[in-house]
């Protein structure tokens, strides 16, 4: 396995179709609730920097995007997937890793959120300094819940007037980590050294 994680360009436009089909098919093997995208939706991230993929060779094996909600103030990490064949190897946290440090660059001081029902995704979040919380905290934008529309757990969401699902919500605020915005040119505190003077002295009998 010779796999490399790249940040996307419109050299990648063309897997566009073939990641919409992993994730459809992932979710449905996992019997999980998913919102669809579209070949041009997807596509549109690539193009704009804002997707890693994972390639084995011009093999696909793994992609993430981000997208972004009110007004740039949060961040949203979607569409993680492997392919099947390289599953059970930490390729998911790579990629989730990357997805993730990626989303700190371009939006430094934007809140992160996830929502998913896998645990295995909770677990690679909370690594990374992710916090459950209520769907209260997380963005009310319309347009990120509209994504929820062709996800087969829709009726219970809306059953619950939107603040609870099956989903986990999962949230990184960055001024809960400030040790991880300071700047790598900041000055370093140098304690001083004492030098202790050794004496030769002779002592008579």
């Amino acid at each position: 396995m010779n796999v490399i994680i790249h940040i996307a360009n419109s050299g990648y436009v063309g897997y566009a179709q073939e990641i919409c089909d992993l994730i459809y098919e992932s979710a449905q093997a996992r019997g999980t609730g998913i919102a669809k995208r579209s070949a041009e939706y997807i596509a549109e991230k690539i193009e704009a920097g804002k997707a890693v993929i994972a390639l084995d060779g011009d093999k696909l094996v793994g992609f993430a995007y981000i997208e972004t909600f009110s007004h740039k103030r949060f961040v949203a990490n979607s569409g993680l997937v492997v392919h099947p064949d390289y599953r059970n190897q930490g390729l998911a946290k790579k990629i989730k890793r990357r997805i993730f440090d990626l989303s700190r660059k371009l939006y430094p001081n934007a809140k992160i959120f996830s929502i998913t029902t896998g645990l295995a995704v909770m677990k690679m979040n909370t690594e990374l300094g992710f916090k459950p919380v209520t769907f209260s905290e997380l963005t009310d934008d319309e347009e990120f819940w509209k994504g929820c529309q062709g996800c087969r757990n829709l009726d219970i969401l809306q059953r619950n007037n939107y603040k609870m699902c099956l989903c986990t919500g999962l949230l990184y605020d960055p001024k809960a980590h400030p040790a991880q915005q300071a700047s790598p040119f900041a000055k370093k505190v140098v304690k001083p050294v004492i030098k202790i003077k050794k004496t030769n002295k002779l002592h008579k009998k």
